[in-house]
């Protein structure tokens, strides 16, 4: 393969991607739920429509917060596996040469060729060698806190927009319906798009997406009727 060209995988997608497809999903999800329930309890127009305006920002705001902490603790642990590897490839360069050329045996390299193996990469970058083979820690898949706190919070206020727009533009009478159903289309774009996206069934994606969220919608609604009702 010609240099500066190199095949393009579904998992360099993938620390983006989760954090894309979770901050669009709970975004319609949350927003259009939340809108349903205040208006199933009652609530003029003005009431959903300022409900949902705080749904947005307080779940984008949460969504990037929890990102980077969540994706952060993985960053350091990431971290300090690596500086007790660095520390042990100090106290025992030859123990770590065998247990590198254990871990290639052991995925079907013959012992000597493992050994020579172990020893070019080392040579090249020890530490990197034992980052990639023994933890498991590529630069591809490295987490990367603020990249995913930017991506949820973006495409969680994307997401938000969707059932906000529709609430703002329906007629009272039946804003209700209408959030609902436009909702349950964009969770069904939202789900076959991911699936596309990373390579699953678009319908089977498509299909979960809007299962899960229907629920979520018709108890939502349902504890704000219920609720309406009893107030």
């Amino acid at each position: 393969m010609p240099a500066g060209f190199g095949e393009r995988h579904r998992t360099q997608r993938i620390g983006w991607l989760r954090a894309a497809v979770l901050g669009a999903n709970d975004g319609i999800l949350s927003t259009s739920s939340l809108v349903l329930g205040v208006a199933a309890s009652h609530a003029n127009h003005r009431s959903v429509l300022v409900a949902g305006v705080a749904a947005l920002v307080a779940g984008a705001m949460s969504m990037a917060a929890g990102e980077y902490v969540s994706v952060h603790s993985q960053a350091d642990t990431e971290q300090a596996d690596l500086k007790l590897e660095r520390a042990e490839l100090k106290a025992d360069d030859k123990g770590e040469h065998n247990e590198l050329q254990a871990i290639y045996v052991e995925r079907g390299l013959e012992p000597l060729l493992a050994k020579q193996v172990a020893q070019q990469l080392m040579a090249h970058d020890a530490l990197g060698a034992h980052a990639r083979d023994e933890l498991g820690i590529s630069e591809t898949l490295r987490a990367r806190p603020i990249q995913a706190a930017l991506a949820s919070a973006g495409s969680f206020a994307i997401g938000a927009v969707l059932p906000l727009l529709v609430t703002a533009m329906a007629p009272e009478a039946i804003l209700i319906l209408l959030v609902a159903g436009t909702s349950l289309l964009f969770l069904a774009l939202l789900g076959g798009l991911a699936a596309h996206a990373g390579g699953a069934r678009v319908t089977m994606g498509a299909i979960r997406v809007t299962f899960w969220g229907s629920l979520a919608m018709a108890i939502t609604a349902g504890a704000g009727w219920l609720f309406g009702t009893v107030a």
